[in-house]
């Protein structure tokens, strides 16, 4: 490969730029010395990131590929230094015969391909890539290996020590570059960058098992030494301010961790097991990819029916479905867009997920007796416009909360039902009585998350007879994942939340109030208000592709 090719002698070859642009290029470059002539002229608009590609690919003979899509060897990118992956923005994918295959969105970049070949001592085989795929590649694989780095440095650090005597004072205040801090951070970091929901670090005879839920689904993740699981549930129970000498109880905590976006907030929870105790982190963020989101994650459908319950000057608006369904990220987004309106708003949680500037958050302490009930009937004191019950668990909330409805406010809460429709018997369960659910119900949403094909690895299908008979007839083929490195090999990345809605009007009002059946309410409200069921959105987004029918088994309830 020449070394003393130039990007814009490339492009100006192609006719992509002229002798002017490049002179305004490099007069640009003189105030910005940190940026590359090739991305001063995406910048200035003269070029697309596509074209300064073409033109590199079919001077240098180089191929272009979605990184996404490419096997990566762990071991080939531990070969690399990070910061310089980073700076430079590359990443290797093999290793083969002391050739390195390596991805790049700069292969004039010459001083720095030559540190990578001083470093690893191989011969460089260069492929292209688009810069933001490339990012988010570098990012994910690197945190990969800096977890699976720590594991074996923990291991290695405590695999011969006994710590049924662990010195407290010790590990409070242990170096920052420990093993055992250095191995929680790696994993928090990889559960951020994969977009895991939660950590689960498990205790068994021989081992300890960490894994991740990813997509709503456990992966096994990596297995440490025994010895190191005290240590480690020590750290977090320090991070988490808890009771390091405790083992005994159950006990709950949080802590945050700062990253590149901003800060993720983690849930401790921990449980005494057999063999030890077991924890789970939860990460409450929202930094994964979302639907829809100016629409709370909904359809274009489901959001002009709930837009209107937003308006409502009084009333209870539940968000319904099982643990898990995405019903406290539905309500964060709620309160995000009411939070803009000159409106004083309450919330009653257990825990405090996420912090909503201008909002007023209270935490239900039960050890100090805050319970949900006592919470409650404390912010009808203060004046609320809004108030958001975190999840209506039994009678007595569910009774103030309605009464709060009733008497002139908005109230946001959840509950664990499968439909929208039964939300309502479910009130009535609960010892509500049925006049005040009648009038103090403004609409219900039932929310299901579904895992998503990966595109990645997607692949049409003929569906068969029986499928069909499922789906409907006129639904003849359907889109699957193979699997791959993108996907962790299971077929699915992120999920898409499906709303089965429906608004409280006079009509039902009435029906409510006269014992109507269940079955009665939702056949009213899908043909008076032509909602569609969970189940009918989700034969939508598998007949588009969008997720699969095994995905849609889940949310039908088997019919």
């Amino acid at each position: 490969m020449r070394t003393n090719l130039r990007i814009g002698e490339i492009l100006e070859e192609r006719g992509y730029v002229d002798a002017r642009q490049m002179q305004e290029a490099l007069a640009y470059q003189k105030e910005h010395r940190d940026k590359r002539v090739g991305q001063i002229l995406i910048e200035l608009n003269f070029v697309t990131e596509q074209q300064v590609l073409e033109a590199l690919a079919s001077r240098l003979e180089l191929e272009i590929v979605d990184v996404a899509s490419q096997q990566v060897d762990l071991e080939a990118v531990a070969m690399v230094n990070k910061e310089l992956a980073e700076k430079n923005l590359f990443l290797p994918l093999s290793v083969t015969n002391r050739t390195m295959v390596l991805v790049t969105n700069d292969p004039l970049n010459y001083f720095a391909l030559e540190e990578v070949r001083q470093q690893t001592g191989c011969y460089l085989q260069i492929l292209l890539s688009e810069e933001k795929s490339l990012r988010q590649a570098i990012s994910y694989y690197f945190a990969e290996v800096g977890a699976k780095q720590a594991a074996t440095e923990a291991n290695a650090g405590f695999g011969a020590d006994d710590f049924d005597d662990l010195d407290l004072t010790e590990l409070e205040n242990v170096d920052e570059e420990a093993p055992i801090i250095h191995l929680l951070n790696s994993l928090v970091e990889r559960a951020i960058k994969s977009n895991a929901s939660d950590i689960h670090i498990e205790p068994f005879e021989r081992q300890t098992k960490v894994r991740m839920r990813i997509d709503g689904v456990i992966l096994e993740y990596v297995a440490l030494q025994r010895n190191v699981h005290q240590p480690l549930i020590a750290r977090i129970k320090i991070m988490a301010n808890l009771d390091i000498a405790e083992k005994r109880i159950p006990q709950d905590g949080h802590f945050r961790v700062r990253t590149e976006s901003g800060y993720v907030n983690i849930r401790v929870s921990l449980m005494p097991t057999v063999f030890g105790e077991k924890a789970v982190l939860r990460l409450l963020t929202s930094s994964g990819q979302l639907d829809y989101p100016d629409q709370f994650g909904m359809d274009d459908d489901s959001y002009r029916k709930f837009l209107p319950m937003l308006n409502s000057s009084n009333g209870i608006i539940y968000i319904t479905g099982p643990t898990g369904s995405g019903k406290s990220t539905t309500l964060y987004m709620v309160l995000e867009y009411l939070s803009g309106r000159m409106l004083n708003i309450a919330t009653i949680e257990d825990p405090v997920e996420k912090n909503v500037p201008g909002i007023n958050q209270t935490q239900v302490n039960p050890v100090a007796g805050l319970t949900f009930e006592m919470g409650l009937r404390a912010l009808l004191r203060q004046d609320p416009d809004v108030i958001m019950v975190g999840e209506t668990r039994d009678g007595e909330t569910a009774g103030i909360s309605v009464r709060a409805a009733i008497t002139g406010h908005v109230v946001l809460s959840t509950l664990h039902t499968n439909s929208a429709a039964s939300s309502i018997v479910r009130l009535e369960d609960m010892g509500v009585e049925t006049y005040l659910v009648a009038n103090s119900m403004v609409g219900v949403v039932a929310q299901r998350l579904m895992r998503k094909v990966c595109p990645h690895c997607a692949q049409e299908m003929e569906t068969t007879p029986e499928e069909r008979e499922f789906l409907g007839e006129n639904i003849e083929t359907v889109w699957r994942g193979r699997g791959c490195a993108q996907c962790n090999n299971t077929g699915y990345r992120g999920r898409i939340a499906v709303h089965e809605i429906f608004t409280v009007d006079a009509a039902l009002r009435q029906m409510i109030g006269s014992h109507a059946s269940m079955e009665e309410i939702e056949n009213y409200a899908r043909e008076r208000q032509q909602m569609r069921t969970l189940k009918e959105n989700g034969i939508r987004l598998v007949a588009d592709g969008v997720t699969t029918i095994e995905e849609l088994a889940k949310i039908a309830y088997g019919s």
